[in-house]
């Protein structure tokens, strides 16, 4: 469970959809219908085109780490150290994330590690998707 005094994300109607799979253990993302490319923030049209014309799907939750600095600063919700992480998804986006399950160290938190999505509830309205090193490469 996550430490209390985190902020947390309120959901609006473009994103209510992404939160609500997260809830369900669901990562999902949204597909331009005229490129084919995926996205992430959620948002009603593709950032390629323009066009409405998008479709949601279930991600794989499968992701490699990008990039990371290592917190070490006490801050409300947080327990020191702990990494903030872009991770980029195995269908193409990235997105900022905490690593979990793993030591907070460099040593441990290599670039390009492969990483899982692991679902943590904040309170029955939220889960947020946070990664952990996937299970072939603990």
């Amino acid at each position: 469970m996550l430490a209390p005094g985190r902020a947390k994300p309120k959901p609006t109607p473009e994103t209510k959809h992404f939160w609500d799979g997260c809830k369900q253990g669901k990562l999902l993302l949204q597909r331009c219908g005229d490129t084919g490319k995926v996205y992430f923030p959620p948002r009603p049209f593709s950032p390629y085109t323009g066009t409405r014309n998008v479709s949601v799907f279930e991600a794989s939750g499968r992701a490699r780490l990008y990039s990371y600095v290592i917190h070490h600063r006490p801050v409300p919700g947080f327990t020191p150290p702990y990494a903030i992480a872009v991770v980029e998804l195995e269908e193409g986006p990235r997105l900022m994330t905490n690593i979990v399950d793993c030591e907070q160290t460099p040593e441990a938190l290599q670039l390009d590690m492969p990483l899982e999505v692991a679902f943590t509830p904040m309170d029955e309205e939220i889960t947020l998707p946070l990664f952990r090193p996937a299970k072939e490469a603990r």
